[in-house]
């Protein structure tokens, strides 16, 4: 019997796991999948718990729900992989796995740790993180009863993960503001390492236009040094300062440090790829997909679905003896939050950045690129339904895995 072991039962896991069931006979392949949680996350809908919308109770289900029964699933944390030995060591029991092809799929993690002064003081008191259930909630009890004051998002270095979820939490923190009648006794303010608001031009311009719409300060170019919980001040590696009433944070974000330990990651525990047949880069047995790569895409869920897409593929030619085909295009698709009952939608990949038109359909949508519709914003909500009954459970969507041109307009 080959085995076939996946690591980390997050979105990208539970997709190739499910897509790989299907596809490879039982009596010839067992598939594993190795994850130190029972439960499973839906982590785009942490953004809604501070502002009421989500409440925790609607972002999580048990992992094992949705992981065939023919699957093996063991819940266990992983000491390291040794690649020479085709071995992956668990904490659990002393537990050793074979495989015959590994898929990495452990995701990356906020690390406040890294900052100086972040977690001394204030962490979670007027201190929070809003990429975990936790952080998200607790200030979701924070914003309920706070009374106004100057509001300051930071993103400590970029990649996060879904890097336009901390543009999405400005623009409902204005809503949220304004719907409890207190927006003109609340300063926000956006401060990031990147030059501009966004990582490709033109969706940035978009962006930024949206932010200076509902009196959103950014200040740019800031790279977290140290945060002073007892002046509620956070400072740059140039010296500059900025205060704060309340700071909202994104942490550094770092892959697994199983890794690190197994010796196979970057600096920041990110797996070496090759970016478009999603191969561990010098292992034919290994590949990886989802946020523990170092491609240069976004860490962001529709990623993991169209890379699910192109690995199952490759996965398969590698059974038959046959090379993995270099598919990937590092296309994204993302729905921004925008308030208000509207929202914003981007589509573009390794090359091509965003644009305007409309998707699926060319000309027709329903959805516009680059704009601020209602039909963007219901998009996005009803996403976690198909997240739970149609994304997790690898059912083929009507979306390409591939960026294509049709419909957009340069």
């Amino acid at each position: 019997m080959k085995k076939l072991l996946v690591l980390g039962a997050g979105t990208a896991g539970t997709m190739m796991v499910n897509r790989l069931r299907k596809e490879l006979p039982t009596d010839e392949w067992q598939i594993t999948v190795v994850d130190q949680q029972e439960t499973h996350y839906y982590q785009p809908g942490f953004l809604f718990i501070p502002f009421g919308i989500y409440g925790p109770r609607d972002v999580v289900k048990p992992t094992r729900d949705y992981i065939p029964p023919e699957v093996e699933l063991i819940v266990s944390p992983i000491d390291r992989i040794d690649p020479a030995e085709k071995r992956v060591h668990l904490e659990k029991n002393g537990i050793v796995l074979r495989y015959d092809i590994l898929i990495i799929a452990t995701g990356t993690g906020i690390r406040p740790d890294e900052t100086e002064g972040l977690m001394d003081g204030g962490w979670r008191k007027d201190i929070f993180d809003f990429y975990t259930a936790e952080g998200a909630t607790a200030l979701a009890r924070h914003l309920r009863h706070w009374q106004g004051g100057r509001l300051v998002l930071n993103v400590a270095e970029m990649p996060i993960k879904c890097p336009v979820a901390p543009l999405e939490f400005l623009f409902l923190a204005d809503w949220f503001f304004h719907t409890r009648g207190i927006r003109d006794k609340v300063e926000i303010e956006y401060v990031t390492p990147l030059d501009a608001p966004f990582t490709r031009p033109i969706a940035s311009g978009v962006l930024g236009d949206i932010l200076e719409k509902k009196n959103i300060k950014i200040t740019t170019d800031f790279g977290l040094a140290e945060v002073d919980a007892e002046k509620r001040i956070i400072s740059s590696y140039d010296g500059d300062e900025v205060g704060y009433d309340v700071f909202v944070t994104i942490p550094m974000n770092m892959g697994s440090e199983v890794i690190e330990r197994s010796g196979m990651g970057d600096e920041l525990n990110y797996v070496p790829t090759e970016k478009h047949t999603l191969q561990a880069e010098g292992h034919e047995d290994i590949f990886v997909l989802g946020d523990a790569t170092n491609l240069p895409s976004s860490k962001a869920g529709s990623v993991a679905h169209f890379q699910s897409d192109v690995l199952t593929e490759n996965i398969l030619r590698v059974i038959d003896g046959l090379e993995p085909q270099p598919h990937f295009d590092g296309h994204a698709n993302c729905f921004i939050e925008s308030g208000f009952g509207k929202g914003v939608l981007i589509d573009f990949n390794y090359d091509v950045e965003p644009l305007p038109g409309k998707f699926p359909l060319p000309g027709m949508g329903p959805f516009s690129l680059l704009q601020e519709t209602r039909m963007n914003h219901w998009g996005k909500m009803t996403f976690r339904w198909v997240y739970w009954n149609l994304l997790l459970r690898g059912a083929e969507l009507p979306l390409e895995p591939q960026m294509a041109m049709a419909g957009k307009r340069c």
